[in-house]
């Protein structure tokens, strides 16, 4: 909910403080260089002091990154902050999937595995709602947001529970993950650039339109709750083909869905919030099927080599889109947006229909589609596909 909030109210703020479409887009990508940055830093330091204390300390990284936001409202300090935030919350993140990772029962990983994404992405929507709580002129929102992160740090610091050992996470090289699945890749790089953007700059996107803060949260949670919801179904449905045409199909109707908030009746109203929750259902749905394509062709002990690999690639991606999109929207306006979302979604439709035609294939090993969010490479282990250690020469 902390994290929810903060995104948007950061976008929100930054507004009022008169930086650009560029500007923004350039602060919110370094919150996703932090993330990737923090995938790296974040096991060597739970390894060396355990995830307790550990996750004592991204909290507190986390509250202090928050709080300093309304003392320095330098873009360039902004964008050293977000760059700490997301070190701070991949570290959080890490640290509780790690633990989910070993407390899961075998036969539970697959249904506790859905329960912790559905929850992450209702907690993301519902932080929005906390953004009228007061105004976003002051520090008292983000106050808000450092209360929420410490209150999380609670029941973890509290709990008595054993502490398990984190496992090293192996990756595949990029060159090994094009040949297994291109599709799959390129698709994931792309709905990184679109999903990232999103992230970045809906917020903005909506004020530019000159909504209201309520009308600023709805649109925002609109478009996770589309997300959550619509996954599911079509997961289902590509678990009954091939996986390349439902993300041809998805991607399409994802652009589309994002050319009509271009266009002056879906610029407003209803029409807008139901494009929103149809393009969030239709894009956020992209990275998970990309996953399952990817798990289809291959063996269940190179799975997490190449499932992190992919991960970090939709990172890769997210961490450009922001930077990409809001030097559009500075150049072409807040329609430029959505037209980023279609430019990517339609390249990733126009790659997985290229492979379709020009190479069937059979799933080797079938898997199943998994309601999922980028989140961090522990989160990956807890698919019943995946083996708990690779071989070390997978990993190269």
């Amino acid at each position: 909910m902390g994290s929810g909030l903060l995104s948007t109210l950061v976008a929100v703020r930054g507004g009022l403080e008169g930086y650009d479409d560029q500007t923004l887009g350039l602060v919110m990508s370094a919150y996703f260089g932090g993330f990737f940055l923090g995938t790296y830093v974040a096991p060597g330091l739970i390894q060396r002091i355990g995830h307790i204390r550990a996750f004592a300390f991204y909290a507190g990284l986390c509250a202090a990154m928050v709080l300093l936001h309304p003392i320095f409202l330098s873009p360039w300090a902004w964008g050293l902050l977000r760059l700490g935030t997301g070190i701070a919350l991949v570290g959080l993140y890490t640290v509780i999937e790690s633990w989910l990772n070993v407390q899961a029962p075998p036969e539970q990983r697959s249904q506790i595995f859905a329960i912790y994404m559905a929850v992450n992405l209702l907690a993301l929507a519902a932080g929005q709602w906390l953004l009228g709580l007061a105004s976003t002129a002051g520090f008292v929102l983000f106050n808000l947001v450092a209360i929420l992160i410490c209150m999380a740090a609670l029941p973890v610091t509290a709990s008595r529970m054993v502490q398990p050992e984190l496992p090293e996470v192996p990756r595949l090289a990029l060159s090994k993950l094009m040949k297994v699945a291109p599709a799959a890749t390129l698709g994931a790089l792309l709905a990184g650039l679109a999903v990232g953007s999103f992230w970045g700059l809906g917020a903005v996107f909506a004020t530019r339109l000159g909504l209201e803060l309520s009308g600023v949260a709805l649109l925002v949670s609109a478009t996770i709750l589309g997300g959550a919801a619509l996954q599911w179904p079509i997961g289902r449905l590509s678990d009954g083909t091939d996986r390349r045409t439902t993300l041809v199909l998805v991607c399409l109707l994802a652009a589309i869905a994002a050319l009509g908030m271009m266009l002056p009746p879906g610029q407003s109203g209803w029409p807008l919030f139901a494009l929103s929750f149809l393009f969030g259902g239709l894009a956020f749905a992209i990275y998970p099927i990309c996953m399952a394509h990817l798990l289809d062709h291959l063996t269940p002990e190179k799975t997490l080599a190449a499932g992190s690999s992919l991960l970090l690639l939709n990172g890769v991606g997210s961490a450009l889109g922001p930077a990409l999109a809001g030097a559009a929207m500075t150049r072409w306006g807040a329609e430029a947006l959505p037209a980023f979302y279609a430019a990517t979604l339609t390249l990733a439709a126009l790659v997985a229909g290229a492979r379709r035609v020009f190479r069937p294939r059979e799933n080797d090993t079938p898997s199943e589609f998994h309601l999922m969010l980028r989140t961090t490479p522990s989160a990956i282990e807890l698919l019943p596909e995946v083996e708990a250690e690779a071989p070390a020469e997978e990993a190269n």
